[in-house]
């Protein structure tokens, strides 16, 4: 018998005699403190099966019944079907929510469409599967400010994360390019830093712009419904307010923030602005209510700050910086990024909280706690978890789904190396060379999608799938050894039909179909060797 075709491949999973039938008696048995997960199920299964499947505590006859069983161990669960039904057993609410996931892709891929099926069969062929994910943190960086993703489309991608049992959302919230988030005492940063008057095409210093606004934010009302929404799919949502650098759109709301005070307009071109934040107590006290706002919204362990790519050059040249430099007792540029960084951790520590900042932050002294996303290779994975600091791995040449896809000549906006379904699928987390206990603050890892270039939902699809499946089987099954030809075969001949129910629109292996290229928008394609030569010099900086 053929095994499950599953996305992620369970740790164990085989095929069983008989099969379990979904007709108008079946019913979804949980306890009152899964009641949650099952409504979720039955809201999953029934628009296409056409049947009620009622929750009850107290089922009788064949059926889908969930359960805790503590003892499988956090996120694990186990699920056996059938002619006597289905029993998914979770270590705890989400491990059962996995199993749920697991017991979806079991049936014909057409349960994911969101109309009644009358031609199709029902049937859960008998099965066994034994599963639980490798590392804590599986996740995705969406970027948003960039380019605004409405709301809607932030919650079908977080649906789409829980389909791959991906945990962790990090919410890419701010940038020079706009302001996402509503924050109630400072509410310029939404009416002027939530849009810009026309965005760049292409990655090159001549390429045109397009004359059209940009913009968009989400209210405090929609963050909760993400949150919670998150939440009942297993996922925890990271934000991401980015400082002191990668701030021009919070200068141009409220230019006493900026070195020089002008005043600017949001920024129109990709890159990296040259506009930082000061060093006055009176920013640290405004993004300290920044965040007090964002933690207020968001209940996750960890709050990212940025702290990537922060230009030094106004701060050098400005005579109130170095005074307030010397009065600090700080010998230059970089301990003075790290001083606000620090300050900033401090305010977030009090609340109970953690920092997660990008690699760039191990350039000065860390107070402890903080967590650090490795990004130019593995070195700032193996220099944090080195200095007793955790890890989250996200090493662009793997992982960055905004990179190319192949060399195919019609890939949109070609930017950098290419990032290859197989390159994702190699993805490990943990670097060479750390001893257990250094590997051991690798939480995990995520693949990241900036969005410069992901002007739509389309493109969204286009550039994360099926490389995000790729990344989420990696992350799920850990270190090993992996067979991408069958995971290849896997995807193509039982996964990807989900994602057409669903209307996923997932890049073809064959290339880009022609209304996922862009004709005439240059990109900035560059070889191995050219990456690697420029990030080493990148990374200098760390290894100092």
């Amino acid at each position: 018998m053929t095994p499950p075709m599953l996305l992620p491949r369970p740790v164990t999973a085989r095929s069983a005699p008989g099969e379990f039938r979904l007709d108008a008696c079946t019913t979804i048995t949980a306890p009152a403190a899964l009641a949650a997960t099952a409504a979720r199920l039955q809201s999953a299964l029934s628009p296409a099966t056409g049947l009620p499947l009622p929750v009850t505590e107290d089922g009788s006859g064949p059926g889908i019944a969930l359960t805790l069983r503590p003892e499988l161990g956090a996120e694990a669960y186990r699920l056996e079907s059938g002619p006597a039904g289905v029993r998914i057993e979770g270590g705890d609410a989400n491990g059962v929510r996995h199993g749920c996931q697991a017991l979806r892709q079991l049936l014909p891929p057409r349960v994911y469409r969101g109309a009644r099926i009358a031609d199709e069969r029902w049937a859960v062929p008998g099965a066994v599967v034994e599963d639980a994910p490798h590392f804590r943190w599986r996740g995705v960086m969406l970027d948003v400010a960039r380019h605004f993703l409405p709301k809607r489309e932030v919650l079908r991608f977080i649906d789409l994360m829980a389909m791959h049992r991906l945990n962790t959302l990090h919410l890419h919230l701010t940038d020079d390019q706009g302001w996402r988030v509503e924050i109630l005492r400072h509410p310029r940063l939404t009416e002027t830093g939530g849009w810009r008057r026309s965005s760049q095409l292409g990655s090159t210093i001549d390429d045109r712009t397009e004359d059209r606004p940009h913009g968009g934010y989400y209210t405090q009302d929609d963050i909760r419904e993400i949150v919670a929404h998150a939440a009942e799919n297993g996922i925890t949502v990271v934000p991401e307010i980015d400082v002191p650098g990668h701030s021009q759109a919070a200068i141009a709301a409220y230019p006493e923030l900026g070195v020089t005070h002008e005043r600017v307009e949001v920024m129109t071109r990709w890159g990296v602005s040259p506009h930082t934040l000061n060093a006055e107590e009176s920013t640290i006290d405004f993004f300290r209510g920044v965040f007090d706002e964002i933690m207020a919204l968001f209940p996750s362990t960890f709050i990212g700050v940025g702290g990537d790519e922060c230009p030094k050059d106004q701060w050098k040249g400005d005579p109130r910086t170095q005074e307030l430099m010397a009065e600090r007792g700080l010998a230059d540029e970089n301990a003075l990024q790290a001083w606000f960084i620090a300050r900033i951790a401090a305010h977030v520590a009090d609340a109970g909280r953690r920092v997660f900042g990008w690699d760039e932050i191990l350039e000065g002294k860390l107070p402890p706690g903080v967590a650090v996303a490795s990004w130019r290779g593995m070195t700032g994975a193996v220099t944090a978890a080195r200095r007793g600091f955790d890890v989250v791995s996200c090493p662009d040449d793997q992982v960055y789904l905004d990179y190319r896809q192949s060399e195919h000549p019609d890939e949109p906006v070609p930017v950098c190396v290419p990032v290859t379904l197989e390159d994702a699928y190699a993805f490990d987390p943990v670097p060479d060379g750390l001893t257990d206990e250094e590997a051991a603050r690798v939480l995990g890892g995520q693949a990241n999608l900036w969005t410069e270039h992901v002007d739509s939902p389309r493109m969204v699809d286009y550039y994360a799938f099926p490389r995000l499946c790729a990344v989420a089987e990696a992350l799920w099954r850990g270190p090993g050894p992996r067979d991408f030809h069958e995971f290849r075969s896997r995807l193509y001949a039982a996964h990807l039909p989900r994602l057409d129910a669903l209307g996923v629109e997932y890049r073809p292996a064959t290339g880009p179909l022609p209304w996922q290229t862009r004709p005439g928008v240059l990109g900035a394609p560059a070889t191995r060797a050219d990456r690697e030569a420029h990030m080493n010099r990148r990374v200098a900086a760390i290894r100092s």
